[in-house]
């Protein structure tokens, strides 16, 4: 069980326990943390809170965080698209639908049951038994390249050039609107939405540094191609992004308000260029993942 104890600042004064706590560690979420308050895990200057209790200026906050139980993952024989493979890493042209790896709802029939079978014990364990070999990931519904670590000298040089951000990645997707701009830059932060903490947005105050450059691939009538390339890499940077300056990804049900008339699972976003540079050998390695195919048939549909 870990401990977590802080005092509460001037600006957070009248807050709700619950949300007070959401919003200092944000990897809880709200659910969670009321969980813990009806179990009696939270403390206020040593007198155990109930979820109505509103903090004050100096109050003294002690809550304990029970160790989570992790479940068994089992090895799963789903065909994978693998666009290179070797001792130390593999890149895949993951499918619009499959999680990344194990997370409550989805132990089974993610990249990692995949990888499990296909790699055997021959993957990174720096992240543990939920992710083994995963060094970064990307959304559900977002399809295209994403690089596991067979072994930790690997997982740790891919993680410093993640952290460097000196790996391209370039993704393609298709906007609402017709951009009239050849090409540009936001550079605007990006952390938890002030009020529906499972969604990202513009942060000023407590957003990390997020860099997204676009260029015009092709216009439609009521809709423009794109190509974006990530200096960083925060959560649903490009999602956020493109929504932040009016053209929101078509397909994007949390980000957008804009109905789609075709029918579409999720944002249509394709990791296609993938670059880095080798762990063991130091050469630069870049992979392209072609569109998936629902993707080039709303470009000819579009065109």
């Amino acid at each position: 069980m870990e401990e977590f104890r802080f005092q509460i600042t001037e600006e957070l004064e009248d807050e709700r326990i619950d949300k007070c706590i959401s919003m200092l560690i944000d990897s809880l979420s709200r659910s969670f943390i009321q969980k813990l308050i009806k179990d009696g895990k939270v403390q206020v200057n040593g007198i155990t809170v109930k979820g109505s209790y509103r903090v004050k200026t100096d109050d003294d906050v002690l809550f304990c965080l029970p160790e989570s139980v992790e479940p068994d993952i089992e090895p799963e024989n789903i065909p994978l698209d693998i666009l290179y493979e070797d001792k130390d890493v593999i890149v895949v042209n993951k499918p619009k639908g499959m999680v990344v790896h194990p997370a409550a709802g989805h132990y089974s029939g993610t990249l990692v049951n995949a990888l499990m079978h296909h790699c055997g014990n021959e993957l990174s364990g720096i992240n543990g038994v939920m992710r083994p070999g995963i060094v970064h990931r990307i959304d559900m519904d977002t399809t295209g390249s994403v690089i596991v670590c067979k072994n930790d000298k690997a997982h740790n040089c891919i993680a410093e050039q993640l952290k460097e951000h000196s790996i391209t990645r370039c993704y393609h997707a298709i906007c609402h609107g017709v951009m009239k701009e050849e090409e540009g830059t936001v550079n605007k932060p990006i952390g938890r939405h002030p009020i529906d903490r499972k969604k990202m947005a513009v942060n000023e105050k407590n957003g990390k540094t997020a860099v997204t450059h676009y260029k015009v691939l092709k216009r439609f009538t009521d809709y423009t191609y794109i190509e974006c390339r990530l200096e960083t890499g925060r959560t649903h940077q490009i999602r956020v992004r493109m929504a932040s300056i009016g053209h929101p990804l078509l397909g994007d049900e949390v980000y957008s308000n804009r109905k789609s008339p075709f029918h579409l699972t999720g944002q249509t976003l394709h990791a296609k260029v993938l670059g880095f540079q080798h762990p063991e050998t130091g050469e630069y390695v870049e992979l392209d993942a072609p569109l998936p195919q629902y993707f080039q048939h709303l470009l000819e549909i579009l065109s």
